[in-house]
């Protein structure tokens, strides 16, 4: 009967579930995606050896070998420095503006309420002002986190314009407004997105279009070099965004990579140790003054480790149910961000970057207005009794960091709570904190002007994770700030603007892990039980709901708590809280990329892959060769027919049988049409021994670029008339498999290789050779030119290796 009764119970939960829009109908309505991922294509991670691959490496010595492995760790090395002064300059520009904002709104309100109220507005609406604006004229590619488009990159998708310039200056401004206007979203997102950009425009040697190139250190031709360097970027952005160097290199394993090695590990690794060691330079060169209002805090963001150091067995089932709260509404924030972004880019978008501007506008209107009232609805509290709770003070004057707040209170004695989450930015005036007559006058308007901003949440998740406050926040003012703060993040996401949405999201989780923890406080009455514990693990839990992060989430929370002790209990919440969202819908993540149109493979394929066959996956496409000599005009009307990027080429053997001999890109053929230096009036093959007319450079594709088109390349009737031998510039040696091989073997390679084309061919007639482990452990003697087997050098002194080789 129980089961009976659960299982209706799950079906009724994914019968409501199902109403709500799933990625997968947002993906069949006909949703008009940004501009910026409109014409994306998959970039080309395996190795082109053509003719002209083959003739650049022979050329390339030991020097050139040795000046292209310093330059990619001097490379790691810029990229965090850039990384994390951009970090800095954005907290920096951040908290300036904000210490700004509060001066002017606190010199008038002691004149006229009405006249500061509108100031407050009025700062806040012309740094979003500014941030959307950016956004929409300059940079589109810069809305929105930007993690979707580079997890797509390094799955091999190329979004143009996500890696440019602009996008760059876009996201770094872009950031400053929206944080600093007080929007519910973080810039850690963002950060990630600074980073990949940085990186991308030292890979491709600089801007062109704004003449900060260099021919010198444009040496990585290759979208895997670009690939690489895109993943340091992205862990910098981690690292420099929450203090977390560890946290930012398994971020980068485990969220945006599909391609991962061991000397990709070191890089990224050095990249994220710079960021760290940039990040708290600065905030030490800073803490002395010299930075205006930043530079206060310390380099573990929200340091709770007097905290709790034990916990019972009697706590692990509250705490497992922190994780499925956490599943759940990370699930349903997911699902209502789908729904609202799909809702806003299918009706909402298309009237034009007016409406874009305008929908912001509202969104911060809203938001101040919201937070201009919310004090007035909590009476304050009596402070703890000192002799029972020793070392706690209370209250504490406003503007000053710390818990018990005092604020619209009648009593010295009391504190708002409310405040207490609020008002906990250090960007107040420093002349203004001892001051009696503000501290107990205007107080309540400080918390007015500070209440929802946004812009420093550090301090108020601080107090939330906060150790030896017991029963200091009550269940009304936590509750007040969930359902305000969930429904302003959930429509603020999706915005044209730079958003992140870790910082929101640990704000959403600490907000009910602490209602959790006072729930535990009073029904095991043990002084050993932290309200504030349970502030951390609901904040990993709504992350871990949200994004399905584990390892490197985990880690990241541990970094910038600085609490080892607590780490299998994140460890468990994350478990739970993700297969709890898993049994709803995808990660935040996946869930954007799949409705901007970003076709992400994913690590495991489908289970109906198993059934099909690769000749079955293929049937249906009509594959379009060239045969090794080919007219121009046939190439200029095969282009112009059809968006293929990637044609077989193919040659008629001794017998008259049809030999697959290369792939050739549309991309090269492109360049080769545009030169116009091979064309040849003989319709048979040339001598490759005497060709070298072009550079491997030469069929390098601008980095997140269209490229060139077939429509810009303009022929004379003479010239469609001549012909093209396709040999010295097709890859020779394509990956290829069977027609009868499952699909999900094909969609393994495909992935794990990152590759862009793969042929299906009929079963081979006859094997040449046969592979095995031995075969690869080749070794070059110095004393001899001929290659030698390894596994013959160590028979003699490890007889189990050479049984086992053997045996293949």
């Amino acid at each position: 009967m129980l089961s009976n009764h659960l299982q209706n119970g799950i079906e009724t939960a994914r019968l409501v579930w199902s109403r709500l829009p799933s990625s997968e109908e947002g993906e069949r309505t006909e949703i008009e995606l940004p501009s910026h991922s409109r014409g994306a294509e998959s970039l080309d991670y395996e190795v082109i050896e053509n003719y002209a691959y083959r003739e650049a490496q022979a050329q390339r010595g030991k020097l050139w070998v040795s000046y292209y492995v310093v330059l990619k760790w001097l490379f790691s090395l810029i990229i965090g420095i850039g990384t994390g002064l951009a970090a800095v300059f954005i907290n920096l520009a951040v908290e300036n503006f904000s210490g700004w904002k509060y001066a002017a709104t606190f010199s008038i309100i002691q004149h006229s309420y009405f006249v500061g109220f509108l100031v407050y507005i009025l700062f806040n609406l012309g740094l979003v002002f500014s941030s959307v604006y950016i956004v929409t004229k300059f940079a589109p590619a810069a809305a929105g986190s930007g993690i979707p488009e580079i997890k797509g990159y390094l799955n091999g998708v190329d979004t143009p314009g996500i890696l440019l310039f602009r996008t760059l200056i876009g996201k770094v401004f872009g950031s400053i407004g929206s944080v600093g206007g007080g929007l519910a979203l973080g810039k850690e997102g963002p950060l990630v997105h600074t980073g990949a950009c940085i990186a991308s425009l030292l890979g491709q040697g600089g801007s062109k279009r704004y003449h900060l190139s260099s021919k010198w250190v444009r040496v990585f031709e290759s979208d895997r070099d670009r690939r690489d360097l895109v993943t340091c970027g992205c862990a910098a952005g981690v690292a420099a965004a929450f203090r977390a160097p560890v946290g930012g290199v398994l971020f980068a394993l485990e969220e945006v990579t599909s391609w991962w090695r061991s000397q990709l590990m070191w890089r990224v690794f050095f990249t994220s140790a710079v960021v760290a060691v940039v990040v708290r330079s600065a905030m030490n060169w800073c803490k002395s003054g010299k930075c205006g209002h930043f530079g206060s805090g310390g380099f573990i963001i929200w340091d709770i480790s007097g905290g709790q150091e034990d916990y019972s067995f009697q706590e692990l089932l509250p705490m497992a149910i922190i994780g499925v709260i956490g599943g759940l509404l990370g699930a349903l924030f997911n699902q209502l961000t789908l729904f609202i972004t799909s809702w806003r880019r299918k009706y909402l978008h298309k009237k034009g970057n007016r409406i874009k501007i305008l929908e912001v506008c509202i969104i911060s209107l809203v938001t101040s207005v919201i937070s201009f009232g919310l004090p007035l609805l909590r009476r304050c509290s009596a402070c703890p009794d000192s002799e029972m709770s020793p070392g706690i003070e209370c209250p504490r004057p406003p503007g000053t960091d710390g818990n018990f707040v005092n604020f619209y209170c009648a009593k010295d004695s009391e504190y708002n709570d409310l405040a207490t989450i609020f008002f906990n930015t250090q960007v107040m005036l420093a002349e203004y904190n001892n001051s009696y007559y503000i501290k107990h006058f205007y107080g309540s308007w400080f918390l007015v002007f500070d209440i929802m901003t946004f812009l420093l949440q550090d301090d108020a998740i601080r107090n939330l994770f906060s150790a030896k406050t017991f029963h200091e926040y009550s269940a009304q003012s936590l509750v007040i700030f969930l359902v305000m703060f969930y429904s302003l993040a959930v429509v603020t996401f999706g915005t044209a603007v730079p958003a992140g949405q870790f910082v929101p999201g640990i704000m959403i989780g600490s907000t009910y892990g602490r209602l959790v923890g006072m729930l535990v406080v009073k029904f095991y009455r043990k002084l050993n039980v932290e309200e504030g514990t349970y502030a951390l693990l609901g904040a990993a839990s709504f992350l871990g709901g949200s994004m399905r992060m584990t390892v490197s989430l985990c880690v990241i929370m541990v970094e910038i708590t600085n609490n080892l002790k607590l780490l299998p209990l994140i460890m468990l919440v994350l478990l739970i809280s993700k297969a709890v969202g898993d049994f709803f819908n995808k990660g935040l993540y996946e869930e954007q990329a799949q409705l901007r149109g970003i076709p992400l493979l994913e690590s495991r394929p489908k289970l109906y892959m198993r059934n099909m066959t690769a000749k079955e996956a293929s049937k249906n496409q009509k594959v379009v060769s060239f045969p090794r000599v080919v007219k121009v005009g046939n190439i200029v009307s095969v282009l112009r027919s059809n968006k293929h990027n990637g044609y077989p080429v193919v040659d008629q053997g001794q017998n008259g049988e049809t030999l697959v001999i290369g792939l050739i890109l549309r991309s090269h053929l492109l360049v080769l049409l545009q030169s116009k230096m091979d064309f040849q009036n003989s319709p048979f093959p040339c001598d490759m021994r005497g060709i070298n007319r072009h550079n491997f450079s030469d069929f390098v594709k601008p980095v997140s670029s269209k490229g060139m088109s077939i429509e810009e390349i303009h022929l004379t009737e003479d010239e469609l008339e001549l012909y093209l031998d396709l040999a010295p510039f097709l890859n020779p040696s394509p990956y290829i498999v069977p027609e009868d091989m499952s699909l999900a073997k094909v969609y393994n390679l495909f992935r794990q290789l990152g590759l862009r084309h793969i042929f299906v061919v009929p079963r081979p007639s006859r094997v040449i050779g046969l592979i095995t482990r031995k075969d690869l452990l080749l070794e070059e003697r110095d004393h001899s030119a001929t290659t030698e087997l390894q596994s013959t050098s160590v028979r003699s002194q490890h007889p189990l290796l050479d049984s086992l080789l053997n045996q293949e």
